[in-house]
């Protein structure tokens, strides 16, 4: 394992470039496809706002979504974790997250970090307990809003054990424990707000130049570690998968093209016949599981068997608000996340359509992971997820 801290990376970032301020608070305005309520935790919501911010999208397929979600409500979440009494003191940590991951460039982990830590900030209660058993019910709110989120999860579960596991606050008054949760959500907040850059500068030496990097998908953190490539004038060209049945990789590629990377366009079944041109390939992940392996966009899996089968690395960023204590032992053993198909033509009612948004891809066709903890092979993945969980 090759390893530097996340404070030498942040360091040297704050003597290249002032980061832009995330404390800025986005538009309230409400989307159709990113409702305040998730109405059917079967279709994954999370793979709906990648597409409102990432795909190109028809207007058939947003139909076929709509439909699919139909209009039912759950009333156990409407609450959204305050008390009929005191709706007026208490903001919606759901209305709260959805303010805020209405921001493209926001992951959605982040989204919910900045909505907890909004509900430290307003609370009413009195008591550590009374806070702690505030801030765990607005957790379990984000996390019940969509179960089928990995990083939404993590964030949460990653936010709570970092923020409330102090001996220091049981010798201060209350006043000043408050103090210092919200001091140690924001310091929470910006580390996981900076590990975009942080993961992009540490993959540059593995990126040379005259390279050929396949990417599948469209994924915001290895599209920073292209664009700091190409800011550095290092030369080299990138294939896109098309990215089916959303097509993120369209808007992948677009953005290469606006930073003057060469890049090319393939679609999802052209990987193997690309593969021989192909020097590395470059995923983002949904989830990083304890056996090292990651759950990432439908497609993953069947890149890593071919360019394992072919001596080619594959190299996955991701942030450690991924990381997830999660173990599947197959391509089933996982919540569904499902997600609407255009095929273009009317399909008969009798053909049955796959509709999983994700696939699992084990450790041993992984080569390294890029994350803010360092670089990392898949074998030292349990050993990180223990010390981010103690």
């Amino acid at each position: 394992m090759w390893h530097r801290s996340a404070s030498f990376i942040i360091d040297r970032l704050a003597q290249n470039e002032n980061v832009t301020n995330p404390d800025s608070r986005p538009l309230s305005s409400a989307s159709t496809v990113m409702a305040a309520d998730n109405p059917n935790p079967q279709v994954s919501l999370y793979y709906q706002t990648r597409a409102a911010h990432h795909g190109v999208v028809t207007s058939d397929w947003l139909a076929q979504a709509q439909s699919a979600v139909g209009h039912h409500h759950d009333d156990s979440l409407s609450d959204n974790y305050a008390s009929s009494g005191e709706e007026d003191k208490k903001i919606s940590v759901v209305d709260e997250f959805n303010n805020w991951r209405q921001q493209p460039d926001l992951a959605e982990a982040v989204a919910a970090i900045r909505a907890l830590s909004s509900v430290i900030r307003s609370s009413q209660a009195t008591t550590m307990m009374e806070l702690e058993i505030e801030l765990k019910r607005a957790s379990d709110s984000l996390k019940a809003w969509d179960t089928t989120s990995i990083s939404l999860t993590a964030g949460c579960d990653l936010f709570m054990r970092y923020v409330t596991r102090t001996s220091a606050l049981e010798y201060e008054d209350f006043g000043s424990a408050k103090s210092r949760l919200i001091e140690r959500a924001e310091k929470f907040g910006e580390i996981s707000y900076t590990a975009r850059k942080i993961i992009a500068m540490l993959s540059q030496d593995f990126i040379f130049d005259g390279c050929t990097i396949l990417v599948h998908g469209f994924s915001r953190v290895v599209l920073e570690v292209l664009r700091t490539a190409a800011q550095t004038k290092k030369l080299f060209r990138v294939f896109c998968t098309e990215g089916r049945p959303d097509r993120t990789g369209l808007r992948l590629s677009n953005e290469l093209a606006k930073l003057n990377v060469p890049v090319k366009l393939l679609i999802d079944s052209a990987v193997a016949y690309s593969m021989d041109d192909i020097d590395m390939v470059f995923v983002g992940a949904d989830g990083v599981v304890e056996s090292g392996g990651i759950i990432n966009m439908m497609g993953t899996y069947q890149i890593a068997l071919v360019a394992k089968s072919m001596n080619k690395p594959v190299y996955v960023a991701a942030e450690s608000y991924k990381f997830a204590r999660m173990y599947p032992l197959d391509q089933k053993d996982m919540v569904p996340a499902l997600r609407p198909i255009d095929f273009g033509v009317p399909i008969p009612s009798k053909v049955e359509v796959e509709t999983s948004a994700r696939d699992y891809t084990p450790p041993q066709y992984l080569t390294l992971l890029f994350t803010d903890l360092g670089v990392l092979t898949p074998s030292v993945v349990s050993d990180e997820l223990i010390q981010l969980y103690l």
